[in-house]
This record gives structure tokens, sequence and C-alpha cells, in this order.
């Protein structure tokens, strides 16, 4: 198995166009067409952690943030990114990052935070604006069924939960062939007149070449009639932070004793106490303080994140509670995601979860 069939099974999961402009997931370093020996899975790459997928026999890190976030302009091994790359070419080492595209995906650590806390009815926080396409083509009554299905196998017709969704109008299509045409019905040279079937369906505008290819792969005529529109819908499976239920409401102070414990967390800041039981529960792993204004919006009773500035705790007020994890505390949980997202699709090789503390952030 190449590595490059391990990528694909991650971006499958977290596309990488669901990244921020601000990002860089994606290969970070070396040759994805390596066959697999072994994966280890870390929330950072240090020097450390390479070591230690080299004493595994690993030769791909997975990690959920970037090793390359900024543009490096010499390598000369003074930096520790710099010594990474410099060690990971030359032991073969493929080093790949799923970063926010993981923390915008539909399941991905935001849902896994989620799950651990128990929330009901999860519903994304911040929802991102959809990159989608409208597709109208026109198609002979007999011939309809087999050109959707032909665009539903390359991806699309996907609404939400729902797949191969289409709407179909009959018509009257017209044409006239002219010379050095070879038409799929009427004569050349005549005005033909065809019962077709109008069909709409959508799709990722990543997709677009691919169900493309799919149509004119399929229509039968020589040259099918088709539209892409551009839609600015919302991505009501992809975006920043979840809100959730409490299956029953808890005291303020209850509520972060247990966080504390399931999350095995020395201490969690927070803002003063409200007074009001928490119910509705909005949350988002890293640096997750820019949705504060989208959780009270929404109606929870308290916002837990990895950081947040001084004056957030000033800012909620008496609107919400303020619950700061860690940044390292909310994201260690992606090792998680990965072994399960990778495993379920593919079991036959080994995969290792990193030892090495990476986080940054020490206390006394």
């Amino acid at each position: 198995m190449k590595i490059s069939q391990i990528t694909e099974t991650l971006e499958d999961f977290a596309p990488l166009d669901l990244q921020e402009s601000f990002d860089n997931s994606g290969i970070q370093v070396g040759d994805i067409s390596q066959t697999v020996k072994g994966i280890l899975l870390s929330l950072d790459v240090t020097e450390e952690v390479l070591e230690e997928a080299l004493q595994l026999g690993c030769n791909l890190i997975i990690s959920h943030h970037p090793l390359l976030f900024k543009p490096i302009k010499k390598l000369t091994g003074k930096t520790y990114i710099e010594r990474c790359v410099i060690k990971a070419c030359k032991n073969d080492l493929v080093i790949y990052a799923a970063h926010t595209n993981v923390d915008n995906a539909f399941g991905g650590l935001n849902f896994y935070l989620a799950e651990k806390l128990g929330l009901q009815n999860r519903q994304i926080l911040g929802p991102q604006k959809e990159n989608l396409l409208k597709l109208v083509t026109f198609v002979p009554e007999a011939q309809a069924e087999m050109v959707r299905n032909a665009l539903f196998d390359a991806g699309a017709g996907c609404i939400g939960n729902y797949d191969l969704c289409s709407f179909n109008v009959p018509g009257t299509g017209t044409f006239r062939a002219g010379e050095q045409t070879h038409p799929f019905v009427g004569n050349r040279h005549e005005l033909h007149t065809e019962p077709e079937i109008r069909i709409e369906t959508i799709l990722p505008d990543r997709k677009k070449s691919a169900v493309l290819q799919a149509l004119l792969a399929v229509h039968p005529y020589e040259e099918p009639a088709y539209d892409f529109y551009s839609l600015a819908n919302d991505r009501n499976r992809a975006g920043s932070g979840i809100a959730g239920e409490l299956p029953c409401p808890e005291q303020e102070e209850v509520f972060l004793q247990r966080i504390k414990t399931d999350f095995k967390l020395q201490s969690i800041k927070h803002s003063p106490f409200t007074g009001k039981e928490i119910r509705k529960v909005a949350l988002c792993g890293g640096s997750g303080a820019f949705l504060i204004p989208d959780a009270i919006a929404c109606g929870a009773d308290v916002f837990i994140t990895g950081e947040a500035k001084y004056n957030d705790y000033y800012d909620v007020e008496n609107k919400i509670l303020l619950a700061v994890i860690g940044h390292y505390e909310s994201e260690i949980i992606t090792k998680e995601l990965f072994y399960d997202v990778i495993t379920k699709k593919i079991t036959n090789f080994a995969v290792h979860f990193s030892k090495t503390n990476s986080n940054p952030v020490h206390y006394l």
C-alpha cells in the first residue's frame, strides 16, 4: 500500500478545501508514492517525534499541527523546523498535517470533543460558506437515468445526509444537425424535436472536473448542453465549533470539575460563574475564542475552547460561562480521530500513537 492511499483516505474524510485560508494542511515533506511501513500519529511534529517514528520503523507521520506553517527561506538547521525537514528527507520520512480541515469537517475534532462530553442534538456553531455548483443538463428521456447515475457516481447529488439528489423536469429540445455531424437522433440539415429531461443536481466545486468528465462520457449527444451555476449556500456539514445539549443540566462548578476529570486537566481557566445551570454547551478545540459571539447567539450556557485573551473573560459579561482548557489539551484527541478514520478503511499495517508530550506550555 502506498502512502498516497493513506492521505487520500484522510482527505476523503476531511477534504483540504475545508481548511482555513491561513492554514497549510496536507503533505509537508516527503514522497507519498512510497510503500507504507508504519504510521505514527501525533499532535505536533518535533525532533523527538521524528526519532520516535524512526525507532518504531514508521515512514509516515500524521500530525494535527503543520510543521511548515510559514515559508522557509533557508534550510540550515538553525531551527527545530529546519532540523525536522532535514532529518525527514535524510530518512525518507513523509510528514502530513490535517489541521483546520479536520477542525471543520463533519465528524471531525469538535464532533469528537462533543461526543466525549455526551452532547446531544449537535449542530455546527459557525458553518462555512460552501463552494457549491449546480449542474443543469438536458438528456433524452430514455438515457436520463443512466446520466443521473454517472453524475452521482462522480460525486454529484449530495445534500447534507442525503445523496442521489436531483430535480427532473420533462420538456422538448430542438436542434438541427449540421455538416460533419453524427446526430444521436434526427437527421442532418433537418430540424429535430426530442422529448428530453432537464436534470438539475448539486456538487462541490472541487468535483467539477470529475463530474463534467462523467457527463461527457455517458451523454448520448455529440454536443451535450450543460450549465454550471455558482451557489452561495452555507455548508451545514462543515464549519467551526459545535453546540449541543447535555442529557441533564449540571451546576457550573460540577460541570467544570467533570471536564477537568474527563480531559485529565491540571487546571481550567474560566470567567466568573453566571449562577445558571449548564444545559447547552458550545465548544471549539484550539484557538476558538472568535466563536464566543456565535456561542452566545445560539443560547449556549458555556463555551469551551483551548485559548482566549484576557479581555474575552470580561467581554462574555454574564451572558455565558467561558471555560479555557488549553490548546494542547483540547486537541490531543486528534490522534484517536486519525486512528479511527484510517483503521475503519485500512487495517493491514501498524499505526502507533506518539508518546511524546509536545505541549510547550508547562505549569509550575
